[in-house]
């Protein structure tokens, strides 16, 4: 019996989710169910060159509906870019949209899905300075991941870059109405591609491990996660032909996603939206860069969290005490993000000393992350963070 005091968890995901090889045929399925007669799709332009649109289209054509596909995509998408979607998806009065690609394609296509139906555009809804509320009304959308990692198509924020830093949209309304994850879009992924993504998806998983407001559901979530990219991520990267490896990322990445959409990021998010927003970084190198930097400093507020982690790192905990496990995990992250080819310092973008009172000031508005920290991350403690990353190891 709960007692007063005792905390609800809950667990938010869309409302649909289809997994597996071929979950992509689902769509035939929806498009009937929903009586759409036309699509609007957005996907990243490569995809549109490879052909991976062509099954989405067939299917399409079969059913007899008609659609307009863009590969209108940038990756850390502007507010202006945003903008140009919600025009695009406004003109073509679709019933629904499909997103295929990565995280910038799928947050582009949550965002449009309520904007395009509202009055304004995307900065008026944007969480630090927008002004208009969204009302509950959305275009039914798709998300179908083609990375193993940004976890956009189980989350409910749509990210845009706005001057040198970042903002959000978010509603729980933009939660997708139907993801689907089929792992074969991310076979073809280049090795660079596929290492940021996978760290991306551990960075979810550990952050939301350790963030505030876990719960027992979001750590088992978390840690399942961890471990499935900790023991595939080198072949999943370096193997192009290990599809066993990539299902299993492909499958982390809805876990971690799932997590830390109900747990939250922290740090090394509020870290990463600066290096995105001042060097058009990629997200996930602005997590990779960042997250062994960001843990070594925080290891103190959650050692005791942290070193549970330690059967996922192969690590021996006999006569140790949680310091020193956790320290050997950060050990391990700075491994992992070698041994994927990652860049391990900022100096490798041109960043440089001056860079940091910008980046700091730029962080600490990223509010809504901090506030997730174990420990806090003041001015002084971002500023450490960010000149650690710069020096290197």
């Amino acid at each position: 019996m709960l007692n007063k005091g005792d905390i609800i968890m809950k667990l938010v995901s869309p409302e649909h989710i289809h997994y597996g090889l071929n979950a992509t045929n689902e769509i035939n399925n929806i498009v009937k169910d929903m009586e759409v007669r036309k699509v609007y799709i957005l996907c990243d332009p490569i995809l549109e060159e490879l052909g991976s649109t062509e099954k989405i289209k067939t299917l399409l054509v079969e059913s007899n509906i008609q659609f307009e596909l863009s590969t209108n995509v940038m990756a850390e998408p502007s507010v202006e870019k945003g903008n140009e979607i919600v025009e695009e998806v406004r003109n073509a009065n679709p019933d629904l949209l499909i997103g295929l690609g990565g995280g910038s394609t799928l947050d582009l296509v949550k965002a449009a899905s309520l904007i395009a139906v509202q009055d304004g555009s995307i900065e008026n809804y944007l969480n630090l300075t927008g002004d208009m509320k969204l009302s509950n009304e959305k275009i039914p959308n798709i998300l179908m991941p083609t990375t193993s990692g940004t976890g956009a198509e189980v989350t409910d924020i749509a990210v845009f870059s706005i001057g040198d830093s970042k903002d959000a949209v978010t509603d729980p309304l933009m939660l997708a109405t139907y993801a689907i994850i089929d792992p074969v879009y991310t076979y073809s992924l280049p090795p660079k591609v596929a290492a940021a993504s996978a760290v991306d998806a551990f960075t979810h998983a550990i952050e939301s491990f350790t963030s505030v407001d876990a719960t027992p559901i979001t750590d088992n979530l978390a840690y399942g996660a961890m471990e499935k990219i900790y023991n595939n991520i080198r072949e999943g990267v370096w193997d192009s032909k290990n599809y066993e490896a990539k299902n299993e990322l492909s499958t982390a990445s809805i876990m971690a996603g799932l997590s830390f959409y109900n747990a939250g990021v922290a740090g090394v998010h509020a870290l990463a939206y600066p290096l995105g927003g001042n060097f058009k970084i990629p997200h996930g190198e602005s997590n990779a860069v960042l997250l062994p930097y960001v843990y070594n400093v925080i290891k103190k507020s959650c050692s005791n969290k942290l070193s549970q982690l330690a059967p996922i790192f192969n690590i021996e905990t006999a006569d140790k005490d949680s310091m020193e496990i956790s320290t050997e995990i950060v050990d391990k992250l700075f491994k992992l993000v070698e041994e994927v080819g990652l860049p391990e310092n900022l100096q490798f973008y041109n960043i440089s000393e001056e860079d940091i009172k910008l980046l700091t000031e730029n962080a600490l508005k990223q509010t809504r992350l901090l506030v997730r920290s174990p420990l806090e991350l003041t001015e002084e403690v971002i500023k450490r963070i960010y000149t650690d990353a710069l020096e290197g190891r």
